[in-house]
């Protein structure tokens, strides 16, 4: 294939070949381009010089849009008030509207549905609003969504992307971005298949999701713990008896009092009574190998509690890769250690090195606790809810070590650890199953829908 055929910066080699070629022998490159039947395709606002509110205009980010572009609520969602959205009307989302990452990983796309009418963006994303005369009689805003998101599509648009360390994609290239013309008819057809096999997919990833997020209620009851009524007070009072050593009136919110209390009257015990920490520390200069398994915060799985190890060369070691894990090791982050980021260490994963983000539980006192279920139980709300209460810091709280060891652990009889480790693992392994399930047939159904527009892959 030419260069010229599909744009100025392609690199094939990172790219499936098989698409190459495919796309040499099709009509693709003679279809129109996404900037001729587009209104307006545009990234601003910046957004400088005021600071995001609790509620008001909800601002759609790049981590907004997951890999597949589905539209995906954030942990912490940015608003902005009436005032400043009025300042930036081109910005301003219709239904229909195409919305693109340019920073962080770039190209992921999102279709804006009537729920999200009004929202804004910010300048890491461009909005793409297709022409009325395309989105009447011409195309189908969910079809180049689709297309876009295609391994075809995305090779299509990294072809533009440039940069190093900070790559980005600009506004004008997108527009170069080359989508094929089929038939209203077909493009129905096309997208009504993929909508059916999106929602089969989304279908077996919630039922893997109420597996795992089943747990708590199963862990309470099977703990003999009576879960305490909702308390979201803010505004409250309490004795200076109540607080000795902290005076920060996040830690004595309600909801944790109600949840300290209810361990407290069940005998919890002190995390760090029970376990202790490794310090265990990793020299890049004395490792015999040009590279090394790293783990950092991203690897683990927060749903399944599973960390995954990165092979990274050790001149290119991040500062923060230190602390050595070894088998039976649970992993802790301390930034945001609300959110979950915690892990069993596998055998396959022995000798990695983790981030000093993390701290690293390995004597455990397995005469009382399971590693298992120690492992599960931090993992579950009233372990997690404990730990944000320790935490300190903004918008990335993190919590010390010597708080994260005052962490009150239910210790139930062995025979009741042992029935919910298995509980644990058994969810698990049927979700990851589901999951599975669903991601193959999500593949099938990407491989079909490049077999209407490129033709079945030659033998």
């Amino acid at each position: 294939m030419q260069r010229g055929e599909i744009g100025r910066r392609f690199d094939p080699a990172n790219h499936r070949p098989e698409i190459r070629e495919r796309l040499a022998r099709s009509s693709i490159n003679a279809a129109v381009t996404l900037g001729s039947i587009t209104k307006l395709c545009y990234r601003y606002p910046t957004f400088y010089g005021f600071d995001y509110q609790p509620s008001g205009i909800l601002v759609l980010k790049g981590e907004n849009i997951s890999r597949e572009g589905d539209l995906v609520p954030v942990a912490e969602p940015s608003y902005i008030s009436e005032e400043v959205h009025a300042r930036f009307p081109r910005t301003h989302l219709e239904q229909g509207d195409l919305i693109v990452s340019v920073r962080g990983e770039v190209g992921k796309v999102g279709l804006i549905p009537a729920s999200l009418v009004g929202s804004n963006i910010n300048a890491n994303t461009i909005r793409i609003a297709l022409s009325d005369q395309a989105k009447a009689d011409e195309f189908l805003p969910e079809f180049i969504w689709l297309y876009l998101n295609s391994d075809l599509g995305q090779l299509l648009i990294h072809q533009f992307i440039a940069g190093g360390v900070q790559e980005t994609i600009t506004a004008p290239e997108l527009l170069e971005v080359r989508i094929p013309k089929l038939d209203i008819d077909g493009q129905k057809s096309i997208v009504g298949a993929m909508t059916a096999a999106r929602a089969e997919r989304r279908a077996k990833q919630a039922e893997a999701d109420a597996l795992l997020a089943g747990l708590d209620d199963y862990l309470l009851a099977t703990l003999g713990l009576t879960p305490p009524p909702k308390d979201e007070r803010k505004v409250f009072a309490v004795t200076r008896g109540a607080a000795p050593a902290r005076f920060d009136p996040h830690f004595h919110l309600p909801a944790f009092a109600q949840i300290l209390r209810m361990l407290t009257a069940n005998v919890g015990e002190l995390l760090g009574n029970i376990a202790t920490f490794s310090n265990e520390i990793w020299a890049p200069e004395k490792h015999d190998a040009l590279t090394f398994r790293y783990i950092e915060i991203s690897s683990v799985d927060r749903d399944a509690g599973e960390a995954h190890a990165i092979e990274t060369p050790v001149a290119e070691a991040p500062s923060r890769a230190r602390m050595v894990v070894h088998t039976g090791d649970i992993i802790v982050s301390l930034t945001r250690p609300h959110h979950g980021s915690i892990a069993q260490i596998t055998p396959e994963l022995d000798g990695c090195v983790s981030s000093t983000g993390f701290s690293v539980i390995r004597g455990v006192n397995e005469s009382r606790v399971l590693r298992d279920y120690l492992w599960c139980i931090l993992r579950r709300k009233m372990c997690l809810s404990q730990m944000l209460q320790r935490a300190s810091g903004g918008n990335y709280p993190a919590i010390p070590e010597p708080e994260l060891a005052k962490v009150l652990i239910p210790v139930p009889t062995m025979d009741i650890q042992k029935t919910i480790a298995a509980e644990a693992h058994r969810r698990r392994d049927e979700a990851r199953r589901l999951r599975a399930e669903a991601d193959s047939g999500w593949q099938a159904a990407k491989h079909w829908f490049e077999e209407q527009l490129l033709g079945p892959v030659q033998p």
